[in-house]
C-alpha cells in the first residue's frame, strides 16, 4: 500500500519523539523501567495537552492535524525552524505555519512603577506577557511571597499557583482561583500562539500537575479582570480581598494588579498589619524579561 502524507508525518513523529531525552522536556531522567527510547506518547501528549489517543491517532495516519494541534506538536517536540517547516509540509498545511518573530525583553513601564509605589497598604503586582511576575510592592511580598528569592524563570502567577505550596495553600478556594488564571493563560496563548516561553510552560505544568492539564484541554478563556479573592493567611488568618486588574494603554500587555479589603473588616485590619510589616521594604524589581 502506498504510504499516506499522514503516515509520512507519524513517522516523523515517531522518530522524534525517539530523538529526545525526557529530560530535555522537563520530565525525570531516564530509568531502568523505560522500554522506549526518547518519550512515550503519554509524555509527548501530556506536554502538547492532547489526549493519548488523539497524539496515537496521529502517529497511526488516522487523524489529519489540525493548525493548533501541529503548533503545540511543534513546541512540544523542541522542534528547530526547519524542522517545524517540515511538520507543516508532511501535514499538508504549510500556508498555516506560524512565522517566528523576535520578542523584546520584557521591560516595567516607568508609570506602572510609580503606581506600584504609591500603593503602601494594599497587595499590587505588575504581571507581563504569560501572567510573568514582572514587579510588586512589599505588602505583595508579605501575602504571597517572596518574590525576589526565586528564579526569574519561576516568577509566574500560574506557575506559583500551581507548584508553590505556600502560595496553593494561602488561597482557600484554590480550584477556582486556579482555573481562572488557566482561563488568563489561555487567552494569552491565543493572543501570541507561537510564544516559546508560554509553550514551556504550559507543557512543564501539564506533565507535572493533572488538573492544569485537564483544565488546559478545556479552552476556557477568561481575561480575570476583577473578582474576590479568599485567602488564608499564616500570620494574619482568613482574608477577603477585592481583586481588580488594569490594563496598560500601550500595548504592551503590562496589567496593574491590585488587592483592597472593604474598610472596617477584619481583611482590611489584616491588610494594614502587614503593610506596617514591611514599610521599608524595597518595593519592586524590573526583571528586564
Amino acid at each position: 500500500m502506498k504510504p499516506t502524507p499522514d503516515s509520512h508525518l507519524g513517522g516523523f513523529l515517531r522518530a522524534r519523539r525517539a530523538q529526545l531525552r525526557p529530560e530535555q522536556c522537563g520530565l525525570p531522567a531516564t530509568d531502568s523501567a523505560r522500554r522506549v527510547t526518547g518519550l512515550r506518547r503519554e509524555e509527548v501528549a501530556a506536554l502538547a495537552a492532547i489526549s493519548v489517543d488523539y497524539y496515537t491517532r496521529l502517529e497511526q495516519g488516522r487523524v489529519r492535524a489540525s493548525t493548533p494541534v501541529l503548533a503545540t506538536l511543534a513546541r512540544a517536540l523542541h522542534l528547530n525552524e526547519d524542522e517545524e517547516r517540515y511538520l507543516y509540509e508532511l501535514a499538508g498545511r504549510t500556508d498555516d505555519r506560524p512565522r517566528r518573530r523576535g520578542r523584546q525583553p520584557q521591560h516595567l513601564r516607568p508609570a506602572m512603577r510609580r503606581l506600584l509605589d504609591q500603593l503602601t497598604h494594599t497587595p499590587a503586582l505588575v504581571l507581563g506577557r504569560r501572567l510573568d511576575i514582572l514587579a510588586w510592592n512589599p505588602t505583595a511580598t508579605a501575602l504571597y511571597t517572596d518574590f525576589s528569592a526565586l528564579a526569574p524563570a519561576r516568577r509566574n502567577y500560574v506557575n506559583l499557583l500551581f507548584t508553590d505550596p505556600a502560595v496553593r495553600e494561602l488561597h482557600k478556594e484554590w480550584d477556582p482561583d486556579a482555573r481562572d488564571a488557566v482561563a488568563a493563560l489561555r487567552l494569552e496563548a491565543a493572543a501570541d500562539p507561537g510564544d516559546p516561553e508560554l509553550a514551556r510552560l504550559v507543557g512543564e505544568l501539564s506533565v507535572r500537575d493533572a488538573d492544569f492539564r485537564t483544565w488546559w484541554a478545556e479552552h476556557r478563556v477568561s481575561s480575570a479582570s476583577y473578582g474576590t479573592k479568599h485567602y488564608r493567611h499564616p500570620v494574619v488568618g482568613d482574608l477577603t480581598l477585592d481583586c481588580d486588574t488594569w490594563a496598560s494603554p500601550d500595548g504592551s500587555g503590562q496589567r496593574l494588579m491590585v488587592l483592597t479589603a472593604e474598610p472596617g473588616t477584619s481583611s482590611h485590619d489584616g491588610l494594614r498589619i502587614l503593610a506596617s510589616w514591611t514599610a521599608r521594604t524595597p518595593s519592586n524589581e524590573d526583571l528586564n524579561r
